[in-house]
């Protein structure tokens, strides 16, 4: 909470006598009653969806209500200062249109995650690691090699808890191991998701802002993948030597499911549809989405007259982390309301003090303090002038920034609830020089490669 003050009062303090239009017919709101009480309902509400477990309130109530709270408060101060509500009815018409964009993409990559759950795709793969008498070592990389080409193509953090499940049922109790494995696929599955235009919700923002191409975002795949590698090969030498124990006699072998290969494949051509119609008729990328969606369905129609165990669509997306998908919506309604009031014409003027890049670096620390979401909302809204490579910058630090505190990304929150007690707040800090060590170097990739070689 201190925090959240202490950044809020910096751009107070610093842009109070500053406050100027953010365009043509905008009015500036931040030192009206209504800016001030958005503001501490937003950094109330921030607190408590931050410290959700100490007030045990799922995080997407607070970020709904403020979200739509705060909007409503704006709606009553145009109307008893008879304000033009044009500008209004365009915010919310943009946010609607952002907000479905990402809702219903985010929708359908869980669909069919899902259903590759129910089909036993996963279950499969966490028995052929543990029965075929890989170390401890082995399954580290192995986990966190998954995670960094997974989450490109699912989410962060749905491939963390995935993964950091597999290590649970590996070894439940041999925190030496579970420690160092928990971190690797936080780190991995962030740092995957920064060179996929779907691989982070930041990313996923950013893209559909138009602030960069497909190949711009896979252009970030050297900085991520080798920043990743240095702080999983510094974590590696903690991971303890040795193999889990293994009983065939105890441990239930798991079969695919009918059509589980072809879910995965279906999957893969969706991914495919949605970016190929985003890159050349310019579709929203849920537009894809929704496409492959009518063929997952088309599909378990054509399963069920060929199978005695098919599955039904409609009870996969009921298991949807809808809680995740109503969190996004408020919190990104949240950003919309103070960038109509003016707040985020301040980061514009904070990175023309301060410069492009290190604004951009210290993105990444500011996403692990808070959240990678709401943070970089509010750098798109506030669209500072910047080239396409320092887009990338801000995308990339964004994404793999979060993994510098254990709460500080989706999947960290994720893995700390999966293995609670093991992997804590604690546990990850002792080892946060290993991120911080991989941070660095991925920045210093990206300065080489985009901006003293070009090449992207």
């Amino acid at each position: 909470m201190k925090i959240l003050l202490l950044l809020f009062g910096i751009f107070s303090s610093i842009f109070a006598n500053t406050a100027e239009s953010a365009g043509a017919g905008a009015v500036n709101l931040t030192n009206s009653w209504v800016g001030i009480l958005c503001l501490i309902i937003f950094v109330v509400g921030y607190y408590i969806i931050a410290a959700e477990e100490s007030y045990h309130i799922n995080k997407a109530k607070p970020a709904l209500f403020i979200g739509t709270f705060m909007f409503m408060i704006i709606g009553v101060y145009y109307a008893i200062n008879h304000m033009d509500l044009l500008r209004l009815h365009e915010e919310l018409g943009s946010l609607i249109l952002e907000i479905s964009e990402i809702f219903f993409f985010l929708f359908v990559a869980m669909t069919y995650i899902e259903t590759m759950i129910e089909r036993n795709v996963f279950e499969v793969l966490k028995y052929k690691l543990i029965s075929r008498g890989y170390t401890y070592k082995k399954i580290y990389w192995i986990t966190g090699l998954l995670a960094f080409f997974i989450s490109p193509f699912a989410d962060n953090l749905t491939t963390a808890l995935i993964l950091s499940t597999v290590l649970v049922t590996i070894d439940k109790t041999h925190r030496e191991f579970l420690i160092p494995g928990a971190i690797n696929i936080v780190v991995a599955a962030n740092a995957g998701g920064a060179w996929s235009p779907f691989g982070d919700i930041t990313t996923l923002m950013s893209w559909a802002a138009g602030k960069g191409t497909v190949i711009d975002f896979l252009a970030l795949f050297p900085a991520a993948v080798i920043g990743w590698v240095l702080t999983a090969f510094l974590l590696s030498r903690v991971v303890p030597k040795g193999k889990p124990h293994f009983d065939i006699k105890t441990t239930q072998k798991h079969e695919l499911k009918p059509g589980a290969k072809t879910v995965i494949w279906l999957g893969v051509f969706t991914i495919a549809v949605a970016v190929l119609s985003h890159q050349f008729f310019d579709f929203p990328a849920m537009w894809g989405m929704m496409f492959g969606l009518s063929l997952l369905k088309t599909y378990s129609y054509r399963l069920k007259k060929k199978s005695d165990n098919p599955f039904n669509v409609y009870i996969n997306m009921e298991k949807v982390e809808h809680d995740t998908l109503f969190f996004f919506f408020g919190i990104l309604a949240a950003v919309g309301a103070l960038h109509i009031i003016g707040y985020l014409e301040y980061i514009v003027k904070l990175y023309d003090i301060i410069g492009n890049t290190t604004g951009n670096i210290g993105v990444g620390f500011i996403s692990a303090i808070i959240d990678n979401v709401p943070v970089m909302s509010a750098i798109l809204k506030a669209n500072p002038h910047m080239e396409d490579a320092q887009w990338m910058l801000v995308t990339m630090t964004a994404g793999i920034g979060g993994s510098l505190i254990s709460f500080g990304s989706a999947a960290g929150v994720g893995v700390m609830g999966k293995m609670r007690g093991i992997y804590t707040f604690n546990t990850h800090i002792k080892y946060a020089w290993t991120i911080l060590a991989g941070y660095a170097v991925s920045v210093a990739i990206w300065y080489v490669q985009f901006e003293i070689l070009g090449i992207y």
